[in-house]
């Protein structure tokens, strides 16, 4: 069975893993979930009864079916080890890991889609001003105090951490959000940017984009 990459083109947490499957070189099927407000396809009887947190990503590869992209991209490290996307040693492999993690636990969940339309809905606020740059801020300002000297954030070969980081990145310009303070940080993204395998994973490059 091929790969299946239930994916939303907007995702974050599924541009990630879209990275991660592009780096390994595997073959996948995306499979469009809309997460736009009014289509709303992962709150659908039929996406519930594949994933029932109704989210996205959620990867199913005739073995695993699996949602939350962190699980995910530890699954495909562990079943997939060619090319390997975390260090074989520590404390680097632990750096990598932590640093996904301030991006994973610490920052995405403060701005994702549910959180700002909760915000929006319940609070009559924007989240999209004050709110998400003060999460990006406090986040890579950890981020860039932990990254290596490059060229990608730790080291000669992209790892797990680029793999967060992108994306990150992606959506704090979206929100026009000031990043001159993180110069090792967009020093890594632009040297990932010029890789197919990020190419690839762009959001503009997905069959559902708007």
């Amino acid at each position: 069975m091929a790969i299946k990459l239930y994916s939303y083109w907007r995702s974050s947490s599924a541009y990630r893993v879209r990275i991660a499957l592009n780096l390994k070189d595997l073959d996948y099927e995306i499979i469009p979930v809309s997460l736009a407000p009014g289509v709303s396809e992962h709150q659908k009887d039929e996406y519930r009864s594949i994933n029932p947190q109704m989210l996205v990503p959620f990867l199913d590869d005739g073995e695993v079916a699996i949602g939350q992209s962190m699980a995910i991209l530890e699954y495909l490290e562990e079943t997939y080890p060619r090319t390997p996307l975390l260090p074989a040693d520590e404390p680097m492999r632990s750096r990598v890991r932590a640093f996904c993690n301030m991006i994973a636990c610490d920052i995405q969940p403060l701005n994702n889609l549910r959180v700002m339309q909760f915000i929006k809905t319940e609070f009559d606020a924007d989240a999209s001003g004050d709110w998400y740059s003060h999460w990006i801020h406090e986040g890579f300002r950890a981020a860039e105090a932990l990254a290596g000297d490059g060229p990608y954030v730790f080291g000669d070969a992209p790892t797990l951490a680029d793999a967060m980081l992108v994306p990150q990145v992606y959506n704090a310009r979206r929100f026009n959000v000031p990043l001159g303070d993180f110069p090792k940080l967009l020093a890594a993204t632009d040297a990932c940017n010029e890789l197919d395998a990020f190419k690839k994973a762009a959001p503009e490059q997905q069959p559902d984009a708007a």
